[in-house]
């Protein structure tokens, strides 16, 4: 199954609230603020990303099947894990970058105990 997850857009304009990822050289932002996914990207002059994401707004789904997904495929970025709980790889299709998001599944039990830990809740212990 594919679903939208985002747009991600170059620019070279600094936008509000950029974060930076360090290994990869560049900025990103509006994701979290947009209602549509919306994120902007600008990137150092050494980033080692390819230049058709650099230029070239793309489109992310989040997938069920990565492996699958990339069958068959022209890949431009290999399978990646930029985060924890998530695995990453950009195809082109029809001349545009396309990215794909897997998400680890999580169980209820971790996502409840996650959530704890995001609002400051500590288990009482007799």
């Amino acid at each position: 199954m594919r679903r939208y997850h985002h747009i991600g857009i170059p620019t070279d304009n600094p936008k509000e609230g950029e974060s930076y990822n360090q290994e990869l050289k560049f900025y990103s932002s509006g994701y979290d603020s947009s209602s549509y996914g919306i994120e902007w990207m600008r990137f150092d002059d050494d980033c080692s990303i390819p230049e058709l994401v650099r230029t070239t707004p793309h489109v992310a789904f989040e997938v069920d099947d990565l492996e699958s997904e990339l069958r068959g495929k022209e890949i431009l970025i290999e399978p990646n894990s930029p985060s924890e709980g998530v695995t990453v790889a950009f195809i082109v299709d029809n001349g545009a970058p396309v990215e794909f998001l897997h998400f680890e599944k999580r169980s209820k039990h971790r996502e409840v105990g996650a959530l704890a830990e995001r609002v400051g809740f500590e288990p009482t212990r007799d």
